[in-house]
């Protein structure tokens, strides 16, 4: 199914149950059905201990026998287990968008089972808080199997404890969204920020690379999510990836820079966020918006060659509409960087966009639900 993402807390002695239990669903998870001897040499568990295990996870209907496996050897076969991945439901959100709210009812394994849509018509503070718990309902509603959790990708910095600590977007500032929706619809809530949650979705379920991948999603706002070495780099304050708010225009003679959400002038997202292109683009004719989209794919190289080298990324993946990024604006964003950067760094850098469509920042939220209620990353 993926990659897996490497632990970044080491699991005290107190959690070596749920740390193992995680192992045995990882390992089910991602390379199918397996016989309990290979569970155990796979974990470097003992088999007494994988038995319980199994034996567990299949009193919760997670697990399930699959009979015999089909070989030649001498001796009596090997019998197989495997994860019920179509027997339940996730609920995954995603809150990009400014003018929508876009959720889906998700097999464990990604797959879409129901789609719903809420226009946010102006609501901000509050009343967003009302119309996405209102969505959750409808999506809890047409779930038709057990649901093991909600996960919601948010335009945000957002901390461990799905706190929205800021969203200017939204008007949200440190607001409880993951206890205050758990409480609510009665089932566990994890929330985490849109653009980590994209590149959860494209590192667990797009096949991206995890030695350095960054997610840059291009919506009302932008923002990133980076994966170095199998770990989700969260830095001080949960705020790794908020590249929409670096400053990369200037005063100039015609005036101020263009304001931003955030109080400040002159941010990535006044250049690069999907309204400030239509607006850039309005009433051109295909080769000068080509001209447009070009000159916004230097600023944007430039703003990203420093993190490219300091991480020496190796992937690039955009999130946002096709259209007005998969063209020109990649082109010339890869070329700056690679003009930028040292050949070691930026010669086998790419660029493209993400493998999961307009999908990915759904499956990370997923994702999300499959970390915090599995421990399947």
């Amino acid at each position: 199914m993926g990659r897996v993402l490497r632990p970044t807390a080491k699991a005290l002695p107190g959690h070596a149950r749920a740390h193992n239990r995680s192992m045995v669903l990882q390992h089910l998870f991602h390379s199918g059905p397996t016989s309990r001897a290979d569970l155990a040499r796979s974990t470097s568990l003992t088999r007494v201990t994988v038995s319980d295990l199994v034996a567990a996870l299949m009193a919760e209907g997670l697990v399930e026998e699959l009979g015999a496996r089909a070989e030649g050897k001498v001796g009596k076969p090997a019998s197989l287990v495997g994860m019920r991945t179509q027997e339940f439901h996730v609920v995954a959100v995603d809150l990009a968008d400014d003018a929508w709210m876009r959720g889906a009812v998700m097999t464990l394994t990604g797959d879409v089972v129901a789609r719903r849509s809420v226009a946010l018509d102006g609501r901000v503070g509050d009343a967003a808080v009302i119309a996405l718990e209102d969505l959750c309902r409808d999506l809890l509603a047409a779930a038709d199997r057990p649901v093991i959790g909600v996960g919601i990708g948010s335009p945000g910095v957002i901390d461990s404890l799905g706190t929205v600590v800021e969203a200017p977007n939204r008007d949200w500032y440190d607001v409880p969204l993951a206890a205050d929706l758990s409480a609510a619809l009665d089932v566990p809530v994890h929330v985490a920020n849109d653009a980590n949650t994209a590149a959860l979705g494209e590192f667990t379920l797009g096949g991206a690379g995890g030695s350095g991948l960054m997610v840059l999603t291009v919506g009302q706002g932008v923002g990133a999510g980076i994966v170095v070495d199998g770990a989700l780099v969260q830095g001080h304050r949960h705020a790794a990836g908020e590249l929409g708010h670096v400053t990369v225009v200037d005063d100039g003679v015609d005036g101020p820079a263009p304001l931003c959400a955030c109080g400040r002038r002159g941010c990535l997202e006044t250049v690069l966020a999907v309204p400030a292109l239509r607006r850039r683009l309005a009433g051109l004719d295909p080769a000068a918006a080509d001209v447009e989209l070009a000159a916004v794919g230097r600023v944007l190289g430039v703003a990203l060659a420093p993190v490219v080298s300091a991480l020496n990324l190796s992937e690039l993946r955009f999130s946002g509409p096709r259209d007005l990024l998969d063209g020109p604006l990649l082109r010339t964003a890869q070329a700056t960087v690679q003009q930028r950067t040292m050949p070691v760094v930026g010669a086998d850098l790419r660029l493209g966009m993400a493998s999961l469509g307009e999908d990915v920042a759904l499956c990370g939220a997923a994702v999300l639900v499959l970390s915090g209620q599995l421990g399947i990353t």
